[in-house]
């Protein structure tokens, strides 16, 4: 009772923050002319081309999830692989940070593998994507020094609260203390010959870390890893043509703004919501485009992706234990009667 308690007050902070944060972006727009733009001047087709470029970038996730984990020797369903990534976006709209929970949770319950087995994997694919994120900023560095700097200047906040997040001398005592405890515990137990459960699970959880260094297919890896950011960035930069107002906008406004919009994910808010919108309309006022026009923007491109995603997700979720379901003795023996 307390642990439901606890995640719906969890549910409302996050949700309200998530709320806040979008009426402060958008508390002195007009949303009648938003409404009538969104209706009577958007092209939908490149909506529509973005949104696939996204459910190929899931697929590719997908495949790269199954190559991470062929060297612990597990070969999940591709179906189960992509239904429980999709439903762990589903669980992010609605819970943030909760969907790699999920999905190692739905997989580790359908394809009978260790979830922290599991979960070492998904934590050494962030890690990739945070490594990804940060070459897109030393690109964006090299390209558009002036942009970066003008940005910088604009909101300073922004700027300080990165840094201070990443120089916080909490946060890296935390992380430290955290390791430190693994290590001791393990090297204590090892010695006292004791291969307890919390141990076991920590030797699964860090095989599945390591198992990027154990990959025969690092190659196909890192091809996955490209790809699925490039899709992101198209996804991005192909929103751009769906409005009069930003058709005319470069790649090299689309890379600003795709990588200060990246960073906004970080906030611990649904999809981002609010914080995205802020990102995204910054970075466009750069390039010459009014603040309505950029919010305008980022509410059709953030919507668009986060309701493909809530349709997607939860149809997932569905019919999951459908693709599951086993079959009943009479249904096996018809079956085989019928291939007989």
């Amino acid at each position: 009772m307390k642990k439901k308690i606890l995640n719906i007050l969890k549910y409302v902070l996050f949700t309200s923050l998530g709320v806040g944060m979008f009426w402060l972006v958008y508390r002195d727009q007009d949303f009648t002319h938003i409404f009538n733009v969104l209706k009577n001047e958007v092209n939908y087709s490149w909506v529509a081309l973005s949104l696939f470029l996204g459910l190929l970038s899931h697929i590719s996730r997908t495949l790269r999830w199954k190559i991470a984990l062929e060297p612990l020797g597990e070969k999940p369903k591709t179906s189960n692989t992509f239904i429980t990534i999709m439903a762990s976006y589903f669980m992010n709209l609605l819970l943030p940070r909760m969907g790699e929970f999920v999905r190692c949770g739905l997989l580790s319950k359908y394809e009978k593998i260790p979830f922290t087995k599991l979960f070492g994997t998904v934590v050494t694919e962030r890690i990739v994507d945070v490594i990804m994120l940060f070459v897109l900023l030393l690109l964006m560095a090299i390209l558009e020094m002036d942009k970066l700097i003008a940005f910088s200047d604009h909101n300073p906040g922004v700027v300080e609260k990165i840094q201070s997040m990443l120089s916080s001398p909490i946060l890296w005592i935390a992380i430290i203390l955290i390791l430190g405890s693994v290590i001791f515990y393990v090297k204590i137990s090892r010695k006292k010959g004791k291969e307890n459960k919390i141990t076991e699970l920590l030797h699964e959880f860090g095989a599945g870390i390591k198992s990027i260094l154990a990959m025969k297919r690092y190659k196909a890896y890192i091809f996955h890893t490209v790809f699925i950011w490039t899709m992101y960035f198209l996804m991005l930069y192909f929103y751009f043509f769906s409005l009069e107002f930003t058709r005319h906008l470069n790649i090299e406004a689309a890379l600003t703004t795709f990588t200060m919009t990246s960073f906004s994910m970080v906030a611990p808010v649904q999809g981002g919501i609010g914080a995205w919108h802020f990102m995204a309309e910054q970075s466009l006022l750069l390039y010459g485009i009014e603040s309505a026009d950029g919010k305008l923007f980022a509410l059709l491109a953030h919507s668009s992706t986060n309701i493909f995603v809530l349709i997607l997700g939860a149809v997932c979720l569905i019919i999951l234990p459908m693709v599951n379901r086993k079959p009943t003795p009479k249904t096996a023996e018809s079956t085989e009667i019928t291939e007989s």
